[in-house]
């Protein structure tokens, strides 16, 4: 496991393991039927809290990607995470850099409008 998070980041740990997961997904290193790592595992190896790592394995699961099973753990569902999957993460590292150098929400919108024009 290569999953690395940033505490110094805006971006909520939660939020970063699962961008974590995401990435893996749309790289093809994860796919339907892998088991993630256990979550007390992800917790240590992080050093985050377990309730972190289980709130990623939530919003994963919310989002279609992963099924959470009791004794079984978490088990990726999802074929192809899909574009929404791939454009969540690359959102909440623009906002983190967004946030980073202080632009505005009407900042940030205003310059993803401008690239949607192109």
């Amino acid at each position: 496991m290569l999953w690395q998070v940033d505490p110094t980041s805006s971006t909520p740990l939660h939020a970063q393991i699962a961008a974590c997961v995401r990435r893996e997904l749309a790289a093809g290193r994860l796919a339907r039927g892998d088991r993630l790592p256990a979550a007390k595992e992800v917790a240590s190896v992080l050093d985050v809290n377990l309730h972190t790592v289980l709130r990623a394995y939530q919003s994963l699961r919310d989002e279609g990607l992963i099924d959470l099973r009791r004794g079984r753990g978490a088990v990726v569902s999802a074929t192809d995470p899909g574009g929404d999957a791939r454009l969540r993460t690359l959102a909440a590292e623009i906002v983190a850099e967004a946030r980073r150098v202080g632009a505005t929400p009407a900042d940030l919108t205003r310059l993803i409008e401008s690239e949607l024009q192109r």
